[in-house]
């Protein structure tokens, strides 16, 4: 290996992407050193600038997602964030709601669904996925079905095997049979292009913090025109907008944001859009699929590895984790940052219940390498020849120091 091993290579843009754009720091500073305002609180300038870059930001949301209306993006703190208000807001607790999830869910999904089953608000369906590729059968959701159904989540892009699901397909069937679709986009808004029109998408909940390479704390949770009548809001409080009313308003994006926002993050949220929408998806997934073919095609080849989800660029974004015979996840990451300047994430990513269909969980889960948009062909090949390299040694028994031996 002839690359320089003491530089640091950053491959976990699964938790968060990293670097971001430039702009995006120095929008923040900006922010914090000319603006500082708290949207809709005040009449002077500063304050109005504030509201117009939060506007800004949802207008490109718009854009970038193909909405209705930005109105319909209501701000999170995170993703989990946005998934716990669209789940526990569709749930009725005066009446027994049946929600389907499936296996390979992250837990930001199934523990807001195991806490309103805990409470007995909810029955749920857990449909099934291929152990080999992750993939689900949109046939096993329609089987689910069960007339009292009133959520289908899906996670469209898995945060441990990369697997990307069939989404317009599953949207068609969910329109057809009149259930809300809610899907959980933390690893692939950004990444792919995706559009909730014509996806057929009534709930998408993001981060800004991954693909969309805003800072941490920033996320959405798209409203499909019409849903907001049927979603409970499940917070209350300040809007800076009809102040003389001590209930909160019922228009959006009011209805659903209560206190100050977090400007500061939204502008460099905001910056990170602009940055992606110059760019555009469609060449940021490009480049992610010829980062993944990189990769695919030497560690197809590596004795004693073995790697989950799709085998093949198609069907999957830059996410994958792997095992070393022999040797336990956090010993790979260990290695592979000590040795190679590599970051990985080794465990059970959140995500026990694939983990438990992959049959990995015992062993601690895996390694994970997820990749983003300032990774080359070159740091990702890297990256695979390191673990071939790691691979070999783990084959290769070592020899004991016969001056050692008692």
């Amino acid at each position: 290996m002839d690359q320089d091993s003491t530089r640091r290579r950053y491959m976990d843009n699964a938790a968060t992407s990293f670097p971001k754009p430039p702009q995006v720091a120095d929008e923040m500073l900006r922010y914090a050193a000319e603006v500082g305002a708290s949207a809709g609180r005040g009449a002077y300038r500063e304050a109005i600038e504030s509201g117009e870059l939060i506007a800004e930001c949802r207008r490109l949301l718009c854009r970038l997602f193909h909405g209705e209306s930005p109105e319909h993006f209501i701000f999170a703190l995170n993703c989990s964030d946005a998934l716990n208000l669209a789940i526990r807001g569709m749930v009725d607790p005066r009446k027994m709601t049946h929600v389907i999830s499936t296996e390979i869910d992250h837990n930001s999904v199934l523990r807001p669904l195991n806490a309103l089953a805990d409470e007995g608000w909810i029955e749920q369906t857990r449909v099934a996925v291929d152990p080999l590729t992750g993939f689900l059968e949109p046939a096993d959701i329609a089987r689910a079905i069960r007339p009292h159904t009133r959520l289908l989540v899906i996670t469209h892009a898995s945060n441990v095997t990369g697997t990307l699901q069939p989404l317009r397909q599953i949207g068609a069937l969910a329109r057809e049979r009149g259930i809300p679709l809610l899907v959980d986009a933390a690893q692939s808004a950004g990444r792919v292009p995706i559009d909730v029109q014509l996806d057929g998408v009534d709930l998408l909940a993001a981060p800004g913090h991954k693909g969309l390479l805003g800072p941490l704390g920033t996320g959405f949770l798209y409203i499909r025109p019409g849903l907001e009548n049927v979603l409970r809001p499940l917070r209350q409080g300040g809007t800076g907008s009809v102040s003389e009313q001590d209930r909160q308003p019922d228009f959006l994006p009011d209805k659903f944001e209560a206190g100050s926002h977090n400007a500061i993050g939204i502008a460099g949220w905001r910056a990170g859009l602009q940055w992606l929408q110059q760019q555009t998806v469609e060449k940021v997934a490009a480049h992610e699929q010829a980062l993944s073919a990189a990769f695919l095609e030497r560690i197809r080849e590596i004795e004693g590895l073995t790697f989950y989800g799709p085998q093949e660029t198609q069907g999957r974004v830059g996410v994958f984790s792997v095992a070393v015979e022999g040797m336990a996840p956090a010993e790979l990451a260990a290695r592979l940052e000590a040795e190679y300047g590599l970051l990985t994430r080794a465990g059970l990513h959140c995500a026990p219940a694939i983990h438990r269909k992959l049959g990995t969980m015992a062993r601690g889960g895996t390694t994970r390498f997820s990749f983003g948009p300032f990774l080359t062909v070159e740091d990702v090949r890297y990256a695979a020849e390191a673990l071939a390299v790691i691979a070999r040694s783990a084959r290769t028994p070592r020899k004991l120091d016969p001056c050692a031996v008692a």
